[in-house]
Order: structure tokens, then C-alpha cells, then sequence
């Protein structure tokens, strides 16, 4: 029998915690809730000035929109953007739309252009998952085979 010339790519123990990423990862986050919290601020202050009839503030904050999860170099990272309602008439309200964490934000740009690299220094299309597990944790998301092979057509393409 013949030998085989591949390895598998062992994971980390899922006990193993790496105290410095997990303090980069937390500062990250709060930096992040601290920017976004902000940025709010500075958008709803800007529309302090309208008001009803009745003297009431027209653009408020409101809640929280649903958590989310950002893959980072750090690893994954929960947000939470405070939600604002502006209560004007449909043609006059104004929706508030992050320049920090733009909707639909899922991976850093830092992560977009891991995978090119990736797949240029020969990982396979269904190892990229536990490349990317090893390298960003086990809960690095949306990084499927099918993610890949979708982004690899666009690559040839371009």
C-alpha cells in the first residue's frame, strides 16, 4: 500500500483558549459598540432641531437591532447597532444606515482577501473550512464550499 503524501489539518483543542486573542477580541468588540454608539449619537444630535407640534423629537433612538456576527482577523465578533426611528412623514423621514457597519456586513475586508490567498496557495475548496476554523476559530461562518466556489467564479471572471 501506498502511503499518503496529505495531511490532515488538526484543529486546535476546543478547550485550548488563547488569552491574548480572546482580550483582542473583546476589546475589538466594545471599540466597535463604542464607534457605532457614537456615530448614532452624532446622526440623531444633527436632527435635534425636529420636532412636531407638540414639541416632540422626530428622530429618536429606538432599541436595538437583532445581534450580529462579524468574522474578523481576531475571530468572530457579536454587534449590536442601536436602532433609530425618525417618526416624520414618509417623504421627509430619513433612514439611518451605518458607515461603520454597513447592513449585510458579515466579514472584515481583512477576511475577503484571506480567501483569494487561500486558494492561490493551493487550499482546496472543501479544506477551506477547517483552514479557516484553525485560523479564525471554530465559528468562522459563512465560509462554506459553496461560498467559495461562488467567489471563485467571480475571481475568474474578473
Amino acid at each position: 500500500m501506498a502511503e499518503s503524501t496529505t495531511r490532515s489539518l488538526t484543529l486546535p483543542e476546543a478547550t485550548a483558549k488563547d488569552v491574548m486573542t480572546e482580550i483582542l477580541r473583546k476589546g475589538a468588540q466594545q471599540m466597535l459598540a463604542q464607534a457605532i454608539q457614537e456615530e448614532v449619537v452624532e446622526w440623531i444630535e444633527q436632527r435635534a432641531g425636529l420636532c412636531d407640534a407638540q414639541g416632540r423629537h422626530q428622530v429618536v433612538r429606538n432599541g436595538y437591532l437583532p445581534k450580529r456576527t462579524i468574522t474578523t482577523g481576531v475571530g468572530p465578533v457579536e454587534v449590536e447597532q442601536p436602532r433609530v426611528r425618525d417618526r416624520r412623514p414618509a417623504g421627509e423621514a430619513e433612514k439611518f444606515t451605518s458607515r461603520i457597519l454597513p447592513p449585510y456586513l458579515r466579514k472584515t475586508k481583512s477576511i475577503e482577501e484571506l480567501i483569494p490567498w487561500l486558494y492561490l496557495k493551493g487550499v482546496s475548496t472543501g479544506d477551506f473550512s477547517e483552514a479557516l476554523a484553525a485560523l479564525l476559530g471554530e465559528h468562522a461562518k459563512g465560509l462554506s464550499a459553496s461560498t467559495i466556489t461562488r467567489l471563485k467564479k467571480v475571481w475568474e471572471d474578473e
